[in-house]
């Protein structure tokens, strides 16, 4: 039986590796983190995704799935680790370079290479040219491959079971190699194609995403200005067959949304002129957000003559996770509060306790607050009913009819 090596045991890493192994495989997870890699030894988890923790356990019970703090010989190696900014929204891969460099003294005749990484074009045969660099003797020996993750937090385990997977080789072979290991564990169509389409086929779903969420939110600074309901209307317009336009919200997070269109337009300026104008549309959501709650903080105290108790409701990037990766929620809470005086009560059902902001229970914060500004469409806030005694700042449509 093959032996699959996990580089990178977060968001994507830890759910598809516990996947794979209860799918049969022998998995071995490795994270930089020991504490990591302790949760995983006892069958625990570190992050929040529905039925993670049961699969999690059930795969190490069965001696399928192990944590390490440093690879292991293996036949495949994934690589799922983190690819930040640098600079100006410049991608760094070193996080990719490193996980590679790890693992190539370890790699054999036959071995699969697989980075699942967002990667800015040409990554893969950058990465490919580094292994032959360093282990000359295995040119066309191993094969080198990209398969971009495509699930949607909260609901990873199903995604990475049903969904279709784009699966691009540096050459047939190893197209074909990577389609074989993953046919393992999807059910999904797997789609073959070449290493650099399915890294832009990556870039352009979430770029994609972008640019229709930035419609939206431009629909509804528009909407604001002209005193028109932006749920309203884009209810009525979606009542047109061929018409589907996106909620608005207060910004895009997350790191696929928020993120991936920048890997376009570091390296191609000129030519993804809508794709960035979206990025800036889309960033400049979450500062008029953080204006509205601080211009409502300054007409009550003038009104009122004290500071207000304002409940800032959700930190995450998105409805019903505990991820705060890129969130416009925490950058508006973060401007909020150091702009204005005020009492103030944080809110994220989704999260234990935060180690820069006091977290309060949303139904007490919203019960006391003069001013509630809701940021994200937790579940737990569409069971509140709209207040007619304090200030309401409904971002995320919480109260739409």
């Amino acid at each position: 039986m093959e032996n699959t090596v996990f580089l990178g045991l977060g968001y994507i890493g830890l759910p598809t590796a516990a996947v794979a192994a209860g799918r049969g495989l022998r998995v071995t997870g490795v994270d930089i983190d020991p504490r990591v890699v302790d949760t995983v030894n006892r069958g625990e988890i570190h992050i929040v995704e529905p039925g993670l923790r049961e699969v999690v356990r059930q795969a190490v019970a069965s001696g399928n799935l192990r944590a390490s703090v440093k690879p292991v010989p293996g036949d495949v190696y994934v690589v799922v680790v983190p690819t930040p900014f640098k600079g100006n929204h410049e991608p760094d891969i070193s996080y990719v370079e490193a996980a590679t460099r790890s693992v190539a003294p370890l790699l054999k005749k036959d071995d699969l290479f697989v980075i699942e990484s967002t990667s800015p074009v040409g990554t893969t045969e950058r990465m490919a040219r580094l292994i032959f660099e360093l282990r000359p003797e295995l040119r066309g020996a191993v094969a080198v491959a990209y398969c971009p993750e495509r699930v949607l937090p909260g609901n990873v385990l199903h995604e990475l079971v049903h969904n279709d997977r784009v699966i691009g080789g540096i050459d047939e072979p190893s197209t074909r190699r990577a389609v074989s290991f993953y046919a393992r564990f999807v059910e999904g169509a797997l789609h073959a194609t070449n290493a650099k389409t399915a890294e832009m086929c990556k870039l352009t779903e979430n770029s994609s995403r972008d640019v229709q969420i930035a419609f939206a939110n431009e629909l509804s600074l528009i909407c604001d200005k002209a005193g028109i309901d932006v749920w309203e209307l884009i209810e009525l317009a979606n009542k047109h067959p061929r018409v589907h336009i996106l909620n608005p919200g207060s910004g895009v997070g997350g790191h696929c949304i928020a993120v991936d269109p920048y890997f376009i337009t570091a390296d191609f300026p000129v030519e993804s002129q809508l794709i960035a104008k979206s990025r800036e549309i889309n960033n400049y959501k979450a500062f008029w957000c953080a204006d509205r709650v601080k211009k409502a903080i300054r007409d009550f105290k003038v009104r009122e003559g004290r500071p207000p108790r304002v409940a800032l409701m959700g930190l995450a990037f998105k409805p019903d996770i505990d991820d705060l990766r890129e969130s416009p929620a925490k950058y508006i809470v973060s401007k909020v509060m150091e702009g204005e005086d005020a009492d103030y009560m944080i809110v994220e059902p989704n999260v234990a306790e935060h180690p820069v902001f006091k977290l309060t229970d949303y139904r007490e914060a919203y019960r006391r607050a003069d001013i509630a500004a809701f940021l994200v469409a937790h579940k737990e806030f569409k069971t509140l009913t709209r207040r007619t005694d304090a200030a309401i700042l409904d971002f995320c449509g919480i109260f739409k009819r």
